[in-house]
């Protein structure tokens, strides 16, 4: 299977990902992405040079799925856990050969300028340098809350005058403070103007056609980073996909449809970022205004991968998984003439992953009480019986896939 797809709008999309671990803290890639290139378009930098500060701006924060660990870094500028995000998020996009030449700029955006190996590439230490400093501008921007941002610059820029040439390169930290003169520079930082820019940046890019193998890698780089929020989640969007596969397989579906459905199972709960960590890993049940929240995470997920060209029936696909057959689901209420036989394969596998997974209200639970569950959920006309019939025919199969065991 190849992908016709444009790379800036699939960094757009996980871009839009990582903004929803922010919570209500949006867009902070987005505004880095936007004083990086304004810095560099000043330093003149060449254009693919530029492009690199781009994309790296985007997925700088690649390595934070915590919204715990996000609130530090927006909340302190000089915060001594920094380099563990920037050593996961190397690790990340290590694995994706789309993002060659990204993964150690990402490992030392956090890295002050007079701290930064001697022997590393220029170009690296250039660009990881300028993604901290618009990082660190975003981060004092945040931390005045309420203040209108025209008044507030004149701290932020106090501020980064005072760490020219020890957390900021000399000439590069001129170059900002040249375009931060202007006051469309920091109004730009609104998001509906910064929507736009995006937007423009997008409209600029080309399609181009991407085969299978690297497509599935960045696929596994949006899961990973969902599973890496909590340990109670720790691979089930790789579980799902490996189970939704195998389910696919049985029932008779294409191998390009298969690799469909395996993408679309990875990437079916994206918008679980967006979910606090303490719901996430409450020990109890929820109250109505958490399940509330929770219920949200489906709609994001189907809001980062229609934006997609060419992913529509993976987006519904992946969006679909707590629908119902009755029509009882959640968020969309489609029904049995609304779900596809794709759609009703995650919803059944989601089902059976939670279930066979140790969550922090209880332990995995054995085959007999999952099919107990499952059963209930066949005669209130949730789940698909056939499907359910075949993971009960395939158990111990179903269940080694479920759990990444081979």
């Amino acid at each position: 299977m190849s992908l016709q797809v444009d790379i800036r709008q699939v960094i757009h999309s996980l871009s839009d990902a990582l903004d929803l671990v922010g919570i209500d803290e949006v867009q902070h890639g987005k505004r880095v992405a936007f004083m990086a290139w304004e810095c560099g378009t000043a330093m003149r930098l060449d254009p693919l040079t530029l492009e690199k500060v781009y994309h790296a701006s985007l997925l700088h924060d690649c390595g934070v799925s915590s919204t715990q660990v996000h609130r530090s870094l927006v909340s302190e500028l000089d915060w001594s856990g920094s380099q563990q995000h920037c050593l996961r998020g190397e690790e990340l996009l290590k694995r994706c050969r789309l993002f060659c030449g990204l993964p150690l700029i990402i490992r030392y955006h956090h890295t002050h300028w007079q701290d930064l190996p001697a022997d590393l590439d220029p170009e690296v230490a250039l660009i990881s340098n300028l993604i901290y400093l618009a990082d660190r501008v975003d981060a004092l921007v945040a931390q005045h809350g309420g203040i209108d941002i025209l008044h507030a610059r004149h701290s932020i820029l106090e501020a980064i005058k005072k760490r020219q040439g020890v957390f900021f390169e000399t000439k590069m930290t001129d170059a900002f403070l040249e375009v931060a003169a202007s006051e469309v520079f920091w109004l730009m930082l609104d998001s509906r103007h910064l929507s736009r820019y995006i937007m423009e940046m997008e409209r600029k890019s080309k399609p181009e056609v991407v085969d299978q193998k690297s497509f599935f890698e960045v696929a596994t780089i949006f899961a990973e980073i969902v599973d890496a929020k909590s340990p109670f989640t720790v691979e089930h969007s790789l579980g799902v996909a490996r189970l939704v596969r195998l389910l696919g397989g049985l029932a008779g579906l294409s191998a390009d449809r298969l690799d469909m459905l395996e993408i679309a199972g990875l990437l079916h709960d994206l918008g679980k970022l967006n979910v606090p960590d303490e719901i996430l890993e409450k020990p109890g049940p929820l109250t109505e205004e958490e399940r509330m929240i929770m219920m949200r995470h489906s709609f994001e997920s189907y809001q980062i991968l229609s934006r997609m060209s060419g992913f529509e029936q993976i987006a519904q696909w992946a969006a679909y998984h707590h629908e119902a057959l009755a029509g009882t689901g959640y968020p969309f209420h489609k029904d049995k003439k609304g779900l596809s036989l794709e759609a009703r394969i995650i919803g059944v596998a989601d089902v059976f992953q939670a279930l066979a997974q140790n969550r922090p209200y209880r332990d995995a639970l054995p085959l007999e009480k999952i099919f107990v569950i499952m059963d209930d959920m066949v005669a209130d006309n949730t789940l698909d019986p056939q499907l359910v019939g075949l993971i009960k025919t395939h158990a111990e199969q179903c269940l080694r896939h479920a759990k990444c065991i081979d």
